[in-house]
């Protein structure tokens, strides 16, 4: 069942020469206006009960413009919004919260506005201040309140009552680990139950390990809408845009979406994954010595070269990553069509599961400086344990446990 739907959203600013042609517009006198801003064009998107979206975009992309519209705090300037149910929103740190309310008086007007009773409100404001776990500053004023402490609260505000569709734009990135970790586990329980869910946030873990899909804005447009690993591999190379760059997707062997980028200065002729005996594998065993052999030509003179390298599981987090900036091995001063042989020796001490390898080329620690070639899912090959103890997750760190038992007062 649809809980959100938008039909063709569009939301403009308008600026007038004079307050008098402003007013003029609001009585349907469409006077011209010195200029047009449009922040959002031809959005349209379906939000089903349980399913959780996140908006991905650079800054200025409309993210928060279009949350905003879907709250109800703005209004569109064309295009329709449909929502059933209760909707609650984190848009912006302490919004609504008055200053010189207690974080228990802001919590009281909040689900007050929202439509709940005093006997709801009353019944419910111990499990908020036990879920801030702020302490005795839930009973002073917001103002000496820190951002995390603000974010504890409007999160336990805006959560005491499960809604049919949460919005959090970014304010889960405010604050300590520990609170950002107790918040994710809310939400996927409110999932669980039905709750939809759109997400702004620059974190591509909590995007990929919440999200069922990703929508990418640029420049307030949908450029793409699809499965969180291909969409942020898209979002990654496109950031770093610059003239001669191509961006490129292909369905690979594995069923996923491979995406490739760069400038092509540079590029990688050939990869693969081997065991010690040099024969090249797909099927790794837990706490096996592999190496990863990269060949790469220079296609013109460069200055620079770096290549990085990373490991992620079957959902697309990256269980490792490094580059040879960070282990100093950057090769300087190359000629054009110089062959560069990498090998990299590494220890599988990772768990049983599907993995992927994606490879880089560029000429620093980041590619947002120069993008020669970077390859998702280059490689892939599967982990099994044949001779390690039984466990659980994507680390193998062998254990050493050690044992004592008293039994001289056993009977």
């Amino acid at each position: 069942m649809s809980v959100v739907q938008l039909i063709n959203i569009g939301k403009v600013y308008r600026h007038y020469r004079s307050e008098l042609q402003r007013i003029a517009n609001w009585f349907g006198f469409h006077a011209k206006s010195v200029e047009e801003t449009w922040v959002l064009r031809d959005i349209s998107f379906t939000l089903e009960q349980g399913e959780a979206i996140a908006l991905a975009g650079q800054n200025g992309a409309g993210k928060s413009s279009l949350l905003k519209i879907i709250a109800g705090t703005t209004v569109p300037s064309e295009g329709q919004v449909k929502i059933c149910n209760r909707v609650s929103a984190i848009l912006e740190l302490g919004m609504g919260f008055h200053p010189d309310f207690t974080g228990r008086q802001n919590a009281y007007n909040t689900l007050s506005i929202m439509g709940f009773s005093n006997t709801e409100i009353h019944s419910i404001m111990p499990e908020i201040e036990a879920f801030a776990e702020i302490g005795e500053y839930f009973d002073q004023p917001i103002r000496v309140y820190s951002s995390g402490m603000q974010m504890r609260v409007a999160f336990a505000v805006a959560t005491a009552f499960r809604p049919e569709v949460l919005i959090v734009d970014e304010a889960l990135s405010v604050g300590d680990r520990y609170f950002q970790h107790k918040s994710f586990a809310r939400i996927k329980t409110f999932q669980e139950k039905g709750t939809a869910l759109l997400l702004v946030s620059h974190d591509r873990s909590a995007i990929q390990a919440l999200c069922d899909r990703v929508i990418l804005l640029d420049a307030g447009r949908i450029i793409k809408d699809g499965e969180p690993e291909a969409v942020m591999d898209y979002y990654n190379a496109m950031i770093t845009k610059k003239e001669n760059l191509s961006i490129t997707q292909k369905q690979h062997k594995s069923g996923k979406i491979q995406t490739e980028s760069g400038t092509k200065e540079a590029e990688i002729l050939s990869s693969g994954l081997y065991s010690e005996d040099g024969k090249q594998t797909e099927r790794v065993i837990v706490g096996q010595k592999l190496f990863l052999n990269i060949k790469a030509i220079t296609r013109q003179a460069l200055d620079v070269l770096v290549l990085g390298y990373m490991i992620k599981d079957r959902l697309g987090q990256i269980v490792f990553g490094t580059n040879t900036w960070h282990t100093g091995q950057q090769i300087t001063q190359l000629k054009a069509n110089e062959i560069i042989d990498f090998s990299i020796e590494f220890v599988a001490n990772i768990g049983v599961g599907n993995y992927s390898i994606t490879l880089a080329l560029t000429d620093s620690h980041t590619h947002l400086s120069k993008n020669y070639q970077w390859i998702d899912l280059a490689l892939v090959f599967e982990v099994e344990n044949t001779h390690q103890i039984e466990f659980v997750g994507n680390n193998w760190i062998p254990p050493h446990i050690n044992i004592q038992r008293d039994r001289s007062n056993a009977r």
